[in-house]
């Protein structure tokens, strides 16, 4: 076994042209390098020495690379395997991100790029190292600390989603600040905690908090503490989140809506890495990595004088943009059935899946609430299906609408529940709660005019403005 300040590497691959290249360029830059041309010669070298770094093809001559990934990280829960393939797809990718890959290079690869990626898994080696030692010799006073919850996995195929995962798990292990942006409900906080997980503060706690739900005052005091007496109502010291979070990852979600004032001292915790509880003249040193988010366009705001430019450059040292449901609509069905097993095993009620109408439902919706809404609608179809199969009449009345209108689900077969019946009863609904306004209608619908007036030509109704809809001469019940 090698000198213990030399790191050690296992280069896996059965093409000696790769992994004679890459042993010779390590061992020059003073890395200890094994070479096994086979799955099964990679684990009895491991069982013999525990190594720092595995580069491992995907495609070996008798086991799969993942697999040689998962008996390596059971030998050595510490090792840090990256995997090298020339048939990298976008499943492949996740599941090796998701089962631990620090990262992977897809060959013919460039020496550059797998030299940057063997330094950036050998720093965050290296800080987790250190995290541990600091946890070790500096143990946290005993406060009412959040344990931070195992993050549930990134689910998604979408390319957009390989490389937003690929970038978090780079990001994780370094001690930047990270600005995630997207729509509400597209899984920022998931990010978040994938974030904390992968970090090597992920034995200290995560603690997230909503800006938006508190006002300024109790913000301040939630966030840096306060001391007894400091305002009617504190009638006991309180160390608030910041010393919650220490040694841990705080999570300030919608940070563009918070006050300029409260913008100020947020940048001083920053900037000194230390807190001042309200009512107090001491300050209280702090080590927490700040995680934000936002819906907003921060550098609009920034513009308009409404977030302070260098709060903004402290927040937004690492920037990653979560994609709309919307824009990577081939994870719909992905992420449906992910949930449904979710639900189905909290319900304890096994559904096999979803019908074939159903489905088109959920594919032509346009998920203007992104994954939350997703998720609450397999939620509450898991809780009425009736059957092993969730069909379309578990689904909520505006998604059968607006897969009927656009033509996604085909008509009712005989002896079905009328959907006709369904999208008449919802028009007339929205009709009447914008007051008869067609274009008003056909935008809350999400459908364009023309196919509203069709949709109202063949259910026989003329809107009246100021006045609920009538059919026939009559007012529709």
């Amino acid at each position: 076994m090698c000198s213990r300040h030399r790191p050690t590497m296992l280069v896996v691959d059965d093409d000696p042209g790769s992994s004679g290249l890459l042993k010779e360029i390590f061992q020059g830059e003073g890395y200890d390098v094994t070479v096994a041309s086979r799955g099964a010669d990679a684990i009895r070298e491991a069982k013999a020495t525990p190594f720092d770094l595995a580069l491992c093809d995907v495609r070996l001559p008798d086991i799969d690379g993942i697999e040689v990934m998962r008996r390596l990280r059971a030998l050595s829960p510490d090792i840090t395997v990256i995997l090298v393939t020339a048939y990298g797809t976008v499943e492949t990718a996740i599941q090796a991100l998701h089962e631990g890959a620090f990262d992977y290079v897809r060959k013919p690869f460039s020496l550059d790029e797998v030299r940057i990626t063997v330094e950036r898994a050998m720093e965050r080696r290296r800080l987790r190292s250190e995290a541990a030692a600091a946890t070790v010799e500096e143990p946290l006073a005993a406060t009412s600390r959040r344990e931070a919850p195992a993050a549930k996995p990134i689910v998604g195929r979408n390319p957009a989603m390989v490389d937003l995962f690929r970038l978090v798990s780079r990001v994780a292990g370094t001690k930047s600040s990270v600005l995630i942006r997207g729509e509400s409900g597209t899984g920022k906080e998931l990010i978040a905690r994938t974030l904390h997980a992968g970090s090597p503060r992920a034995s200290g706690p995560f603690v997230p908090v909503n800006v938006t739900s508190l006002s300024e005052t109790l913000l301040e005091s939630e966030l840096f503490g306060h001391v007894k007496g400091a305002f009617t109502g504190a009638i006991e010291r309180r160390p608030g989140l910041f010393v919650e979070a220490n040694h841990g990852t705080i999570f300030l979600d919608e940070v563009g809506d918070m006050s300029l004032t409260m913008q100020g001292k947020l940048l001083r915790v920053l900037q000194e890495h230390e807190v001042m509880p309200v009512g107090s003249n001491a300050t209280v040193p702090v080590d927490v990595r700040v995680v934000a988010a936002t819906h907003q366009n921060l550098e609009s705001l920034v513009r308009a004088g409404r977030f302070r430019e260098d709060l903004y450059y402290r927040l937004n040292v690492v920037s990653i943009q979560v994609p709309p449901l919307r824009e990577r609509p081939d994870d719909i069905a992905v992420l449906a059935e992910h949930f449904l097993r979710h639900y189905g095993a909290l319900s304890d009620r096994p559904i096999g899946g979803f019908s074939e109408r159903a489905m088109a439902a959920l594919l032509a919706y346009p998920w203007p609430g992104n994954v939350r809404e997703l998720e609450n609608v397999v939620d509450r179809a898991v809780a009425l299906a009736p059957g092993s199969i969730v069909e379309e009449t578990d689904l909520p009345e505006k998604l059968i609408v607006h897969a009927r209108t656009l033509g996604s689900v085909p008509p009712p077969p005989p002896g079905g529940r009328r959907l006709d019946e369904v999208v008449r009863r919802h028009v007339l609904s929205v009709l009447e709660d914008v007051n008869g306004n067609k274009t008003e209608a056909a935008r809350a619908l999400g459908v364009p005019r023309r196919t509203l007036y069709r949709m109202l030509e063949r259910f026989g109704v003329e809107p009246k403005r100021r006045g609920k809809p009538v059919r026939n001469g009559s007012r529709v019940p």
